[in-house]
Formats: C-alpha cells, structure tokens, sequence
C-alpha cells in the first residue's frame, strides 16, 4: 500500500512496539503531528520544552527497559534535545529522537529553522542519520531501533526532512524479531573460554574479595546472577552510582556506593581486596579517583559488553567482553562455593565504624527524610533525582531493592534532569510511586515541566530539598576554595508553595524532623501531583567526600 512518510513512521514505530512517543510539534514535523492526530496505537505526551521530552524518554527507557522516543521540530527544537541527548549517551540510555527538517532543496541555504543536527549530536549518539529519500526511510527508522538496543544501548537521531515526511511510497511491513542480538559473547569461543577458566582460577583462589557493580548489571538484567554470586563465593559487593538497584540495598551483603561519595566500608574494601571483580562498570574517575592508590593490592577481573572500556582508565588482569548477565551465568556455573570468614567479619567492622554526619540535634536532616521515605514506601517506588547533594543523599540513605528503581544522571550530571525522568517513568509505570529528589537548583532549571505533571495529573511527588543555594557547588567552595562562595548562595528567590498553586498542584512545606513522617504519607497518599518543600540548612553537608584527586581512603567523614 502507498503512504506518505509520515505515515510509514508511524508504521515503523508500531512494528517496533512503541506505544508512547514524547515531543513538541513544530514547523518542519507537521505531517508527522498530521498523522499522529488519528493515531490509536502512539500515545503522545506533549512537554512543555523538548529538553523535557528527552528526558522523560530518557526516563521512561530506564524505567522500563523499553526503547524511549522523541518527536521535535528542526532547528531550535532539536538543538534543545542536545542535553537530553548526551544525558542518554553517558549512560548507555536507549532512546531514539527524530527530528524535523528543512526540505532537502532548502539543505545548505540558512533556511529559517535549519540546523545540522547530525553534526551537532555525532559525538554523543551511537549512530545518527539523515533520511535523503523516502524509499529508505522504513528502512533506516527499523535499524535506528536495533542500533538504539544492541550491544551498549544508546541515544540513535534521525533527522527526515519535511518533504520525506510528506512524499508517498509504497509500505511493506516488516515483523522484526524484537529480541535483538545484544553480541552476547564478543571474542570467538576459544578466546572466551580461556578467559573465564582464568577468571574463575583467580577468583577460586581468591582470599579477600570484592564484588564492584556498575549500571552494566542493571542494564543486563543481571540481578539473580549478581545475587548467586556473592552467595557462591561469599563476597562483598558494592556499586557505583549508575549501579544502584541491580542488588537489594538491604542485604548484609551490600557496602554501598563506592569512590569519591562512597561508603567508607567500600573504600576501605576495595584498597585490601585481593581481587576486584567489576561487573559492566567503566572506573570512572569519581570512582577511582587517585589511580595508582585504586585497589593497590588486587588483581582485576573486568566484565563489560564494550571493549573500549577495557584497559581505558585502569590497568586490569582480566578483561570479559560479553553482554554481563550471560557471562556471569557461566561463571556461577564454573566457581567453586566458598567461605570468607574473616574477610566478611572485617566487612563487618568497616560498616559499624561508620559515622552519622548528621548531629542528632540536626533540625531537618536530608538522612532522616530518605529513610523515612524507605520506611513509608518500604523500597517499593521509583526514584528519580536531580544532580547535587539531592542526588547523593538519595544514594547514600535509600536503601533501593530492584534495578530500574533509581533513575539519576550519573555520567553527565545534568541539572534539570530528574522532573522530566519522573514524568517518563510514571508513563511508563502507571500506578507505580514515582518520586523525584530534587534541589531548589537544579528544579529551577525545568521546572516549566510541572505544566506536563498537571496537565496529564502524574501523580508525582517532587520532593524538594531546598537550602537555597547550589549546594554541592556550594560544599566545594566551603571545603576547597576558601569559603568564597561565588553565585552559589540563592536566597528566597522563587516561593515554590505559590508555584504549586500556579499549576494547580498541591504543595506542603515540611521545616523539622518531627513533621517529615506525617507529611511524607499525607502527599504519597494524595494519588495526584505533591510539591513537597523541605528547608535544608545551607550548611548540610554531603559526607563522606574524597577530595580530588587523593586516594579514595583519604575520606573526610
């Protein structure tokens, strides 16, 4: 059958079951807003910035292991998509976005909303394309997809001209096999199979070990092989940011976070292992901070799906390509059971030496509201957050039980992020508690997004740490700039109880401890849009921190 292009990326999109697409109409994708209008198989939510619809795609992807998908205009529309964009990409988030173009015969002339987008994102997709003719436009959407999802996930953009959009062509659908290959193993069989009977020996033979999980766990879905092993060998286990959610925070089992704000049991852990098993993590430098000081004592085995990885930050011994679920599968077969007594006794010490560093006189402390979040909620919700101390204290005091349940950006840290995440994850999980940690910064940036929240009634709770300043910017002015504290300090500028009401949203201000439990239930039970404000003193500090560039057992606690 013939139909016009906008119509065959609808079809397209179908084929790849896609039943929710984010975006902001404009010039340059009037056809594809023309098609959408009788559309009863898309779902379309529409932001109120296009940044915003990145990143409740972005959110929706990681969520719920789908494909998140964007729609924006050209020019100015797609180059608001750039955050979004390299959010995705620096944590192998599967998105893809397509953007409007100018008619080709207007390509190269400034025309009105032209921009070149491909050149613009080709450092922060995994692929990107522009559709030159309609014949390959079916064909190019179907690959964006298994691009997007193959191997190490990622953001893919496809650019379609306006006239692509409007031409006619014949359609053959195309039942994909959405199961796509992730290049399960990556060396030929030979080569693996010497490379995991090495890691296996090493890690039979090991007397101290240390598990160290990165988002390459949750991605994979690799929470029961993750779980079998530290049973199987008895080991420690502790995680990066990204890695949050792949093993249940409440196990006697799990340090915590690892590096720059990690616990100091993991730090301390990981520099006397005598052998760090890294499981799709990528040693980013908030992690190993002083490389020569990072794990001194171990050997490394390393397991990740992309070889760039491997070697690029820190020398390891062992390096496993292969998607990490499938490997570990094989190595739980092969490992032997194993009993480290005094190795998890000493675990145990590290965490009991521990400190609060919040006074128990503290008027609002940001540890007391997350744990009674975790008490109220008990780990049964989604978390996203903004960037800053929000993010941190988030990690650090919830004790998350599932992957897919806390939804940050970690390797870019991009600021204004976590509203517009909260709006995708609670699309892509209806009826599930979806709260979003944010700072009074960082919610300024997008927080335009609230008009989305209101209009589609998400009820979203926006926890709100407000300590009117830009507080881990701030924390570092303090800590290593000599408390000169340059446009950090923000002030009563925006009253965010009036800002609710302006979006029809209910807003509750909580200012100690003995107000935050009552408060918490009263908003989570509301079933709507909450604006939870809670007075943060300035002076709280996210602790444990390593200073840059020390080693990550130089820890001011």
């Amino acid at each position: 059958m013939k139909l016009k292009g906008a119509e065959v990326l609808l079809k397209c999109m179908s084929e790849q079951g896609v039943d929710t697409v984010f975006g902001y109409p404009g010039g340059t994708v009037l056809p594809i807003y023309d098609a959408l209008y009788n559309s009863k198989d898309i779902n379309h939510i529409m932001t109120a910035h296009e940044q915003g619809a990145t990143h409740a795609a972005d959110g929706y992807a990681r969520s719920t292991g789908k494909t998140g998908v964007v729609i924006v205009t050209s020019g100015p529309g797609a180059t608001n998509t750039v955050t979004g964009i390299a959010t995705a990409y620096r944590d192998s988030v599967p998105i893809v976005v397509f953007t409007g173009q100018v008619s080709l015969k207007l390509l190269g002339k400034d025309s009105f909303q032209e921009v070149d987008i491909r050149d613009i994102t080709s450092s922060i997709t995994k692929k990107n394309y522009m559709v030159e003719d309609v014949k390959n436009l079916a064909g190019i959407v179907r690959e964006a997809f298994r691009v997007a999802v193959s191997g190490r996930p990622g953001p893919v953009v496809v650019d379609i001209p306006k006239d692509i959009q409007e031409s006619e062509v014949e359609y053959k659908p195309e039942v994909d096999d959405l199961a796509v290959s992730k290049n399960k193993i990556g060396f030929n069989q030979r080569e693996f199979k010497d490379r995991l009977d090495e890691a296996v020996d090493m890690i039979d033979d090991s007397e101290r070990p240390v598990i160290y999980s990165g988002g390459g766990a949750v991605i994979s879905g690799a929470q029961r092989e993750l779980m079998e092993l530290v049973k199987k060998i008895d080991s420690p286990i502790t995680c990066s940011l990204m890695g949050i959610g792949a093993f249940p925070g409440n196990n006697k089992s799990y340090m915590g976070m690892v590096g720059m704000h990690g616990n100091p049991c993991s730090n301390y852990a990981v520099n006397n292992c005598d052998l760090l098993i890294a499981i799709g993590a990528r040693f980013s430098d908030r992690v190993i901070s002083k490389v020569e000081d990072f794990a001194p004592k171990a050997k490394i085995i390393h397991i990740d799906i992309d070889s760039r990885e491997f070697d690029k930050n820190i020398s390891e011994d062992i390096s496993i390509k292969g998607d990490v679920r499938e490997v570990l599968k094989r190595i739980n077969k092969k490992v032997k059971n194993a009993s480290h007594e005094k190795w998890m006794y000493r675990i145990k010490q590290w965490k009991s030496e521990e400190k609060d560093p919040f006074e128990k006189n503290c008027r609002l402390s940001p540890k007391y509201i997350m744990n009674c979040l975790y008490k109220i909620t008990k780990g049964d919700c989604i978390i996203t957050t903004e960037v800053g101390q929000n993010q941190i204290w988030t990690a650090q005091y919830f004790k998350f039980l599932k992957p897919r349940t806390f939804i940050s950006s970690g390797g870019l840290g991009t600021m204004g992020y976590g509203l517009g995440a909260s709006i995708g994850a609670s699309i892509g999980n209806p009826g599930k508690r979806v709260i979003n940690v944010a700072g009074d910064g960082s919610f300024k940036m997008n927080s335009v997004e609230l008009a989305t929240v209101a209009k589609y009634k998400l009820p979203i709770v926006q926890l709100l740490l407000n300590n009117h300043a830009l507080g881990m910017v701030y924390q570092w002015q303090d800590m290593f700039y000599n408390k000169r504290f340059s446009s950090t300090e923000l002030g009563q500028d925006v009253n965010f109880m009036e800002l609710g009401k302006a979006y029809g949203i209910e807003a509750f201000k909580i200012e100690s401890n003995d107000q935050v439990e009552e408060v918490l239930v009263k908003a989570l039970n509301l079933n709507k849009p909450v604006i939870v404000e809670c007075n943060i003193n300035r002076q709280e500090r996210v602790h444990p921190i390593v200073p840059p560039g020390a080693a990550i057992t130089e820890i001011i606690a």
